[in-house]
Protein backbone atom coordinates (compact mmCIF):
# COMPACT_ATOMS: atom_id res chain seq x y z
CA UNK A 1 0.00 0.00 0.00
CA UNK A 2 1.13 3.79 -1.08
CA UNK A 3 1.21 5.96 1.89
CA UNK A 4 0.46 9.65 0.62
CA UNK A 5 1.67 12.25 3.34
CA UNK A 6 0.05 15.86 3.90
CA UNK A 7 3.06 17.34 2.19
CA UNK A 8 1.92 15.61 -1.13
CA UNK A 9 -1.60 16.58 -1.12
CA UNK A 10 -0.32 20.67 -0.68
CA UNK A 11 1.10 23.14 -3.28
CA UNK A 12 4.32 23.80 -3.26
CA UNK A 13 5.15 27.54 -1.53
CA UNK A 14 5.35 30.43 -4.51
CA UNK A 15 7.50 33.48 -3.77
CA UNK A 16 6.45 36.58 -4.59
CA UNK A 17 5.24 39.83 -3.38
CA UNK A 18 2.10 40.68 -3.27
CA UNK A 19 0.54 37.28 -4.03
CA UNK A 20 -2.98 36.58 -4.09
CA UNK A 21 -3.83 32.68 -3.76
CA UNK A 22 -3.94 32.38 -7.27
CA UNK A 23 -0.28 33.07 -7.83
CA UNK A 24 -0.24 36.73 -8.94
CA UNK A 25 2.07 39.34 -7.75
CA UNK A 26 2.33 42.70 -8.34
CA UNK A 27 4.00 42.86 -11.48
CA UNK A 28 1.80 40.47 -13.45
CA UNK A 29 -1.91 40.45 -11.44
CA UNK A 30 -4.32 39.64 -14.66
CA UNK A 31 -7.39 37.00 -13.80
CA UNK A 32 -5.27 35.50 -16.63
CA UNK A 33 -1.75 35.63 -14.59
CA UNK A 34 -1.89 32.23 -12.52
CA UNK A 35 1.03 30.69 -12.99
CA UNK A 36 4.39 29.91 -10.80
CA UNK A 37 7.65 28.87 -12.11
CA UNK A 38 9.64 26.79 -10.49
CA UNK A 39 13.15 28.14 -11.01
CA UNK A 40 15.87 25.83 -12.50
CA UNK A 41 18.50 27.96 -10.18
CA UNK A 42 17.48 27.35 -6.67
CA UNK A 43 14.39 24.83 -7.50
CA UNK A 44 12.14 27.49 -5.47
CA UNK A 45 8.46 28.48 -7.36
CA UNK A 46 8.46 31.95 -7.96
CA UNK A 47 5.16 34.36 -9.57
CA UNK A 48 7.51 35.85 -12.14
CA UNK A 49 11.26 36.65 -12.80
CA UNK A 50 10.53 39.82 -11.20
CA UNK A 51 9.42 37.94 -7.98
CA UNK A 52 12.62 36.15 -8.56
CA UNK A 53 15.30 39.37 -9.01
CA UNK A 54 13.56 41.07 -5.90
CA UNK A 55 14.17 38.20 -3.50
CA UNK A 56 17.01 35.44 -4.47
CA UNK A 57 20.37 36.34 -3.82
CA UNK A 58 21.46 35.08 -7.10
CA UNK A 59 20.56 35.15 -10.81
CA UNK A 60 18.07 33.05 -12.65
CA UNK A 61 18.94 30.59 -15.35
CA UNK A 62 16.59 28.84 -18.07
CA UNK A 63 15.54 25.42 -18.09
CA UNK A 64 17.53 23.17 -20.61
CA UNK A 65 15.61 21.74 -23.15
CA UNK A 66 16.78 18.33 -22.21
CA UNK A 67 15.11 18.75 -18.74
CA UNK A 68 11.41 19.58 -20.02
CA UNK A 69 9.77 16.90 -18.28
CA UNK A 70 10.28 18.68 -14.88
CA UNK A 71 7.01 19.31 -13.49
CA UNK A 72 8.25 22.90 -13.22
CA UNK A 73 5.07 24.62 -13.98
CA UNK A 74 2.56 25.37 -11.17
CA UNK A 75 -1.54 26.11 -12.20
CA UNK A 76 -2.22 28.77 -9.60
CA UNK A 77 -6.09 27.24 -10.27
CA UNK A 78 -5.90 24.29 -9.44
CA UNK A 79 -2.65 23.89 -7.52
CA UNK A 80 -1.23 20.75 -9.93
CA UNK A 81 1.95 20.63 -11.48
CA UNK A 82 2.40 20.82 -15.29
CA UNK A 83 5.50 19.86 -17.12
CA UNK A 84 7.40 22.33 -19.03
CA UNK A 85 6.53 20.75 -22.51
CA UNK A 86 3.01 20.35 -21.47
CA UNK A 87 3.07 23.50 -20.34
CA UNK A 88 4.40 24.94 -23.66
CA UNK A 89 2.11 22.97 -25.79
CA UNK A 90 -1.00 23.42 -23.51
CA UNK A 91 -2.45 26.40 -25.69
CA UNK A 92 -2.67 28.65 -22.86
CA UNK A 93 -4.93 26.27 -20.93
CA UNK A 94 -4.36 24.26 -17.74
CA UNK A 95 -4.90 20.57 -18.81
CA UNK A 96 -6.56 20.04 -15.64
CA UNK A 97 -8.61 22.33 -14.67
CA UNK A 98 -8.76 24.69 -18.08
CA UNK A 99 -8.42 27.49 -16.53
CA UNK A 100 -6.94 30.43 -18.93
CA UNK A 101 -3.37 31.27 -18.90
CA UNK A 102 -2.14 34.66 -20.15
CA UNK A 103 -1.16 34.02 -23.63
CA UNK A 104 1.37 36.79 -23.13
CA UNK A 105 3.87 34.88 -20.87
CA UNK A 106 5.01 33.13 -24.09
CA UNK A 107 7.07 36.50 -25.26
CA UNK A 108 8.88 35.69 -21.46
CA UNK A 109 9.76 31.82 -22.28
CA UNK A 110 13.40 32.92 -23.35
CA UNK A 111 13.52 34.01 -19.71
CA UNK A 112 12.69 30.48 -17.74
CA UNK A 113 13.22 28.68 -20.91
CA UNK A 114 16.36 27.14 -23.26
CA UNK A 115 14.43 28.04 -26.36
Amino acid sequence: MTRISTADLLPPPVHGTALTARTQCRHYHSALDIIAIQHHCCRQFYACIECHREAAAHPPTVWPKMERDTEAILCGNCYKRLTISVYLECENVCPHCQAAFNPGCANHYPLYFEM
